[in-house]
């Protein structure tokens, strides 16, 4: 993720009195391979000692077409728009929770989209886990792509944590 935007979300969130563990260790880099076992033990051990309601995995769609950046104007803001990627346990690994991650998403989703339009891209769900197994509340929320800058993704988060203040009371 861009630096700065799991700061951003992190601070406002801690600013509504909502509660944040904001790992920041890199488990991609320098290589991909194995990343989603790496950060596994690592949700795992913070987990163990702080049981979360809701667990954000932030990434940025990362294509290869610098070009894209989906945004969508709040008020006179243009913002990254967000998209959850919600795994499942169609990939045959286990993960018997992935309902209720769902349906949280979604609820966070439908709020968004009442308070900020057009905010969210249309959920995404995957045969994959990613770790959602985890926890409840489990999701990856993917801010923007390559092609959106570093103001527009902080200004989602603003968003964001609106978004979460409100379905978190």
């Amino acid at each position: 993720m861009l630096p700065g935007v799991g700061d951003e979300l992190t601070n406002r969130l801690l600013n509504k009195n909502i509660g944040v563990i904001h790992e920041t260790t890199v488990h991609d880099h320098p290589v991909y391979n194995n990343s989603y076992t790496r950060s596994m033990q690592t949700v795992q051990n913070v987990l163990a000692s702080n049981p979360a309601d809701l667990v954000i995995d932030l990434h940025r769609d990362a294509l290869a077409d610098s070009s894209y950046g989906p945004s969508v104007m709040i008020g006179d803001e243009k913002a990254a728009q967000l998209m959850f990627v919600m795994g499942s346990n169609e990939g045959g690994l286990e993960h018997p929770n992935w309902l209720t991650n769902l349906k949280i998403a979604i609820k966070i989703q439908e709020k968004a989209n009442e308070m900020y339009p057009g905010l969210f891209k249309p959920l995404m769900i995957s045969k994959y886990r990613y770790n959602q197994h985890l926890a409840k509340g489990s999701c990856i929320i993917e801010v923007g792509a390559t092609g959106n800058t570093m103001e527009e993704c902080l200004v989602s988060m603003k968003y964001l944590a609106e978004v979460l203040d409100r379905v978190l009371e």
